[in-house]
């Protein structure tokens, strides 16, 4: 099936009034939030940086990895992008990005970044009950939550870098570094039959996920809990 004659392609190109004042809402809220998590954080000074605190922040950023795949995958195999909320803010960037994968490249900020925003925002309200200031398992905690948080934001613009067709030299250089989604590697992805390499942040996560067939094994759960086979929208995807 072609791109044009995909029966989804007009509600694919609709970004809502209403969504986007929902994501540049999610947007002023991730920002204030996070900005006021790491003003905690920083006022512990040099000292806070333990063994805890750095196991927390490799951890964050591999949770993010493991969450955006889940969310990638989540929203390529199941519902629909007329499905009411979740399907404007959600499931119409996914399924128009496998109708048009440089269209997330004609994204502006709040649109590119607004959803993740809004989805991180719960964790973070949520951590405001922790007190880093006393130190232990708190202290880690807070800096799981923040990283994670920062990875789930970045997600969509490391994945929108990826599909870049000459990026500057310094994002060139960032994807090099491994700390963010490379361009090659997130191509797998674009492979029919499109069913791999869904995590988008860094890509770590992708080979130990797809090598245990992790995605898979959800489906078929979901399968038989449901009865609802994954994937309806046929012309969504590939």
């Amino acid at each position: 099936m072609s791109p044009d004659s995909s029966p989804t392609r007009a509600s694919l190109a609709e970004y809502t009034t209403t969504a986007r004042l929902i994501d540049t809402a999610g947007v002023l809220g991730f920002f204030g939030a996070c900005g006021f998590h790491l003003w905690r954080l920083a006022s512990l000074g040099p000292d806070a940086l333990d063994f805890v605190t750095l196991a927390a922040l490799l951890a964050g950023y591999l949770a993010a990895d493991v969450f955006s795949g889940l969310v990638h995958w989540f929203f390529d195999t199941w519902l629909s992008a007329t499905t009411p909320i979740l399907g404007s803010m959600f499931v119409r960037p996914f399924r128009e990005h496998h109708v048009d994968e440089l269209a997330i490249t004609r994204h502006d900020f709040v649109e590119t970044n607004g959803s993740n925003c809004l989805g991180s925002l719960p964790l973070l309200l949520m951590a405001l009950a922790l007190d880093p200031a006393s130190g232990g398992l708190a202290e880690g905690a807070v800096v799981f939550i923040v990283v994670l948080c920062l990875g789930i934001f970045a997600t969509n613009q490391f994945h929108s870098w990826a599909h870049l067709t000459e990026p500057p030299a310094w994002i060139r250089l960032v994807q090099r570094s491994g700390l963010a989604l490379r361009p090659e590697h997130h191509a797998v992805h674009h492979r029919a039959p499109h069913v791999g390499h869904y995590c988008i942040t860094t890509g770590w996560m992708n080979a130990p996920l797809d090598g245990i067939g992790f995605f898979r094994g959800l489906e078929r759960a979901i399968t038989a809990a449901t009865g609802v086979p994954p994937r309806l929208e046929d012309g969504a995807i590939g």
